[in-house]
């Protein structure tokens, strides 16, 4: 049997704050941290709301105590903000209960949820909401090793980004890329994707773990399109500001990958690996700004129409087969509203400009010059008919130097007059 002194050993050395309230409302005991919380000494006998400061911060946890008294609530749970006299705030749960001994009264146990909060807190923002809620509420979140599950990947990534950035001062570089990763996380969270981690520039997604989601190559795309959409506002912003247009191409694709806790156990992250990541990889690398490939193994997973501009095929690294992607625009009524190399208008051709040009493989810069000429470039300057003296093939990434002038390209289409590439970043414009 448990004795009255050991109750009250146990209530007064708890971190909870613990009241004993009467039916009228009036402090009849308050253990050390209900003092400490309240400022007030055990036996003041005044009613348990008049014990909290009355600013308007406050009013939620004195008209719960009201409420509970005076309405003789049997149970009640709740969760409160507490402002204290120094103008602290806290994140309080509070529970009521209604005996009857001798006479009725209302047992109060407070916990002070503040530190728990802000770890939470701290723990979404440098991961996300659900690798948070994996981690703190599932008994796989605080084990190493991980599951193979069936997931959609999106890999996004902002064009001629590394060059733009020598532009800008560090506070410009970070405000800039911050405005855009808040708003294409409103657009994941929005879909009920989990960001892995924020790559550079780049944002690596999934979307069915670590919370299943039957139809996530669907969600998947929807949310990809919408991002698309969501660059206008960004560039918006930025034209208002003084910082410079961005460009994000995106790749996505299903299949089984491996996610889990990665790691030692001083050090873990929640990871995702295999070969369906490297594929989206792969087939990110292949866009030019303003485009979304899929492949088709998330095509034929998907219900609603989609809105497809091109298709064509690639090959992943260590495969031994190409695989078919398409370019989409829409899924549904949904639509990116862009309009992208279909339609180029070109400027008047004057004397074609000369360029030492070299092939790059994996971002890396090959070693062997080759010769060619942009013979003309489209109106709004993203695109330029390079005719060169070997063959080129369409995604090949090419860089262009003339003296002190770099330009990295991507080859789009072939013509009878050469070329089409499409400029996804350089030290300054091109002009013919």
């Amino acid at each position: 049997m448990i004795t009255s002194d050991q109750v009250k050993y146990i209530f007064e050395n708890t971190q909870d704050a613990v009241c004993i309230v009467s039916s009228t409302g009036d402090l009849q005991y308050a253990n050390p941290s209900a003092e400490k919380l309240f400022g007030i000494p055990a036996d003041s006998g005044m009613k348990i709301w008049k014990a909290v400061p009355f600013i308007e911060g406050n009013d939620d946890l004195i008209q719960l105590f009201i409420d509970a008294v005076t309405n003789k609530v049997a149970s009640h749970e709740a969760l409160a903000e507490y402002w204290n006299n120094d103008g602290e705030v806290k994140n309080l749960h509070v529970r009521m209960t209604c005996y009857k001994v001798d006479q009725l009264v209302y047992l109060i146990v407070i916990t002070d949820l503040t530190q728990l909060i802000k770890v939470n807190s701290a723990l979404v923002r440098y991961t996300s909401k659900d690798i948070a809620d994996f981690v703190l509420t599932t008994e796989e979140g605080a084990k190493s090793g991980g599951k193979n599950k069936d997931v959609t990947v999106i890999m996004s990534d902002l064009r001629g980004f590394t060059a733009l950035s020598a532009k800008l001062t560090a506070e410009e570089l970070i405000t800039v890329i911050n405005h855009y990763f808040e708003a294409m996380s409103n657009i994941i969270t929005k879909y009920g994707g989990t960001i892995i981690e924020f790559l550079g520039d780049g944002i690596f997604t999934i979307f069915g773990a670590p919370k299943d989601m039957p139809d996530h190559p669907q969600a998947a795309v929807k949310c990809a399109v919408e991002m698309q959409r969501a660059m206008k506002e960004v560039n918006e912003w930025n034209k208002e500001n003084g910082f410079p247009i961005l460009e994000m191409g995106i790749g996505i694709n299903t299949g089984v990958v491996v996610v889990g806790n990665i790691g030692s156990e001083k050090a873990m992250k929640y990871g995702c690996m295999g070969s369906a990541v490297n594929i989206t990889g792969r087939l990110e690398s292949l866009t030019i700004g303003g485009q979304i490939f899929i492949t088709e193994t998330t095509a034929k997973l998907i219900s609603e129409e989609l809105t497809i501009a091109s298709e064509g095929c690639f090959l992943p690294k260590g495969s031994p087969e190409e695989l078919r992607y398409y370019e989409i625009r829409g899924i549904g009524d949904l639509k990116t509203g862009l309009d992208l190399e279909s339609n180029i208008t070109w400027r008047e051709e004057a004397e074609p400009l000369d360029y030492q040009f070299y092939i790059l493989e994996e971002k890396k810069v090959g070693v062997k010059a080759n010769n060619g000429k942009i013979i003309k470039t489209s109106e709004d300057g993203k695109f330029a008919m390079f005719r060169a003296d070997i063959p080129l093939n369409e995604k090949q990434n090419i860089m262009l130097r003339r003296d002190d002038e770099c330009i990295y390209a991507k080859v789009i289409r072939k013509e009878n007059e050469g070329v089409v590439i499409c400029f996804t970043s350089m030290t300054q414009n091109v002009s013919t």
